[in-house]
């Protein structure tokens, strides 16, 4: 079975024997041979005009005279020819600045020669139509030069080439067929495109036909029986991308993405596998990116659990503002090692500092603090994963609240002017116990920002691609490992964002947000986890089902059917960025919350699950636990 995906072929170069005995060829030699053709060329074509002009028949008196001239002929091209560097392109790469400069010079050297006949040879009897017919010879034989070797090199393309469908006929997808087309190296052969604009249906880009919309895909791959599909879009919908991934299914048709990446010289294209970030990921938006910069550039700033996965991509776009000072604080060495080692190498300046400490340390909080007076403390760190959580609440509530209201108050104390907490969409109506431990996590936080100047302000959103035990991770060993794919329900939906989108918007909230607010971010549409998996599956060179089996087992404990952003008694608004948005309203609090969080921390300081779980269904009415007993 041809995989679905596989990494783009990189043939050598096939040039050709006598491309590559030209290759061999001096420099200086090379452009000798060049001013030698180019010389001769013009003393071919004026003979050709006169044999034309005279019908065969030259007077002799005539030829003398074309003979006689021929000196004047080559001064005139030669000097003219240099003037305009046509002895400096690459004929095996000829185009159009080529052809412009053959049409430039040709002319100016035809007046030229005319001025050098009247007033160098002194005569006015050489023919005046000689003049037109053998400028436009030398125009036809000279773009023929030039152009032959490339055309040798279009039309002498090696066997075995990839039929490709591509897909998208505008810009970019014109921008393809060139570079697949004209390139002999390439493995490809552009057959047809296919877009959803009826109105290029049957229109032609540079004599490759569109064949039509996506929905005529059967018909087109049975008639163009194409190897491959690669997408040309500039901005790729992932909605149209999973219909393609979905429609090219029955074909076992690979799908490749063409793309052009900056580099040093100004740009490149390569094609290269389709990937799961293609499916979910979405356009960007126009992001105010001053207020992010006024708000980290030039301040001192502490990421918590700068080792985690958003954490560490926190700590790389805080530190491309230029902060003067970055200090990441993480328990988990390895990962604070892998991040801070990362961008000590990439930044001279030595304002990261990376710092081993936990966030349920008081003390160890408050010497580092002391130690760097941060201004802004993003807190990131947490437990986070749900089954493993089901079975150790008592750890739950210790990292997640404890430490959370720890981090907090010592913010507050050494006067941090902004403080934000990274919550997420199961802390809303939870129904496991580490979204119940980040919904007093929350709760905290907006009763801290009623009083004191510190701002806090809370960040909740979903899912992330590539995050640390999340579910992409998981599904790929599965699929290496051959199978099976486990999903607990086919009904189960996500909200997904990708790591660098999300830690972008969390920047812009803490920006815009002010004391007290709980900012959400726009994460799109749900997806369902059963067709992520059945994509990943695909993108690796299987066929769902049949190559790889998807197994159900059913919801864990603690997990939802489906995620939410908001929840009962709360009200969103519009926020103050595209993307960003505001809870205007909160669920009330319980009346005697400060006795139960201060009972809620000393039953898991004392490992008493049962009185934990009663205390979090206290706090959180909204909470409808699933819990087993059972250590997960």
């Amino acid at each position: 079975m041809t995989p679905l995906l596989r990494p783009p072929l990189e043939p050598t170069e096939p040039t050709g024997p006598l491309a590559d005995a030209l290759v061999r060829v001096p420099r200086v030699l090379r452009r000798t041979m060049v001013l030698l053709v180019e010389l001769i060329l013009p003393v071919v074509s004026c003979y050709l005009a006169f044999i034309l002009r005279f019908d065969g028949q030259i007077p002799a008196r005539t030829f003398r005279m074309f003979v006689a001239t021929i000196p004047w002929l080559l001064l005139a091209r030669g000097l003219t020819f240099f003037v305009f560097r046509l002895d400096e392109g690459m004929w095996r790469y000829a185009g159009f600045w080529d052809l412009r400069r053959i049409v430039a010079a040709v002319p100016v050297s035809t007046v030229a020669f005319y001025l050098f006949v009247r007033y160098g040879y002194g005569t006015d009897d050489y023919p005046r139509s000689i003049f037109l017919i053998d400028s436009a010879l030398l125009l036809i034989l000279m773009a023929s030069f030039r152009l032959s070797p490339r055309l040798l090199r279009e039309f002498s393309r090696p066997r075995g080439r990839r039929r490709l469908l591509v897909f998208g006929a505008g810009d970019t997808g014109e921008r393809a067929l060139r570079q697949l087309s004209h390139d002999r190296a390439s493995v490809y052969e552009p057959v047809g495109f296919i877009d959803d604009d009826g109105g290029k249906v049957g229109q032609r880009i540079h004599g490759v036909p569109v064949l039509g919309r996506l929905r005529d895909l059967k018909a087109i791959v049975k008639h163009a029986k194409p190897d491959e599909i690669v997408v040309a879009i500039s901005r790729l919908a992932p909605g149209v991308v999973r219909e393609l991934v979905a429609a090219a299914e029955p074909f076992d048709l690979p799908i490749s993405v063409f793309e052009r990446k900056a580099n040093g010289n100004g740009g490149a294209a390569e094609i290269r596998s389709l990937s799961i970030d293609d499916l979910l990921a979405r356009p960007p938006v126009g992001l105010d990116d001053r207020r992010v910069h006024d708000l980290v550039t030039g301040r001192r700033v502490l990421v918590t659990g700068a080792g985690g996965s958003i954490g560490s991509e926190l700590s790389r776009q805080i530190a491309a503002l230029r902060p003067a000072s970055l200090v990441l604080f993480e328990r988990y060495e390895n990962g604070l090692h892998s991040v801070a080692t990362s961008l000590q190498d990439h930044y001279e300046d030595s304002f990261v500092h990376a710092v081993v400490g936990d966030i349920t340390d008081s003390p160890r909080l408050a010497a580092v603090f002391r130690q760097h007076r941060p201004e802004i403390v993003f807190h990131a760190a947490a437990h986070k994963h749900v089954p493993l959580m089901e079975g150790s609440p008592c750890e739950a509530v210790k990292n997640n609240v404890v430490g959370t209201r720890l981090v907090a108050e010592t913010a507050k104390r050494h006067g941090v002017d902004r403080f934000i907490l990274i919550s997420t969409d199961k802390a809303v109506n939870p129904t496991s116990v580490m979204g119940a431990s980040k919904r007093i996590a929350e709760m905290q936080i907006r009763r801290m920002a009623l009083r004191g100047a510190t701002r806090f302000v809370t960040v909740r959103f979903g899912n992330v691609l590539g995050s640390n035990g999340s579910v992409v991770p998981r599904f790929q060993e599965q699929i290496r490992a051959g199978g099976p794919v486990t999903v607990t329900d086919p009904n189960v939906t996500r909200y997904f964002m990708l790591i660098p989108e999300a830690v972008q918007l969390v920047l812009h909230a803490a920006a815009v947000g002010e004391g007290g607010d709980t900012m959400i971010l726009d994460m799109g549409e749900q997806i369902r986890v059963l067709d992520l998996a059945r994509n990943l599956i695909r993108l690796s060179g299987h066929k769902p089902d049949e190559d790889i089996p998807i197994v159900f087992t059913g919801m864990r404990p603690g997990e939802k059917m489906y995620e939410e952003l908001a929840g009962e008694g709360e009200i969103v608004e519009r926020g103050p960025i595209d993307k960003i948005q505001r809870i205007l309203s909160q669920a009330p609090h319980p009346i005697d919350v400060e006795a139960d969080l201060a009972e809620l921390e000393r039953m898991a300081a004392h490992g008493d699950e049962d009185a934990v779980m009663m205390l979090l269904c206290r706090l959180i009415p909204s909470f409808r636990p699933t819990r087993s007993m059972q250590t997960v």
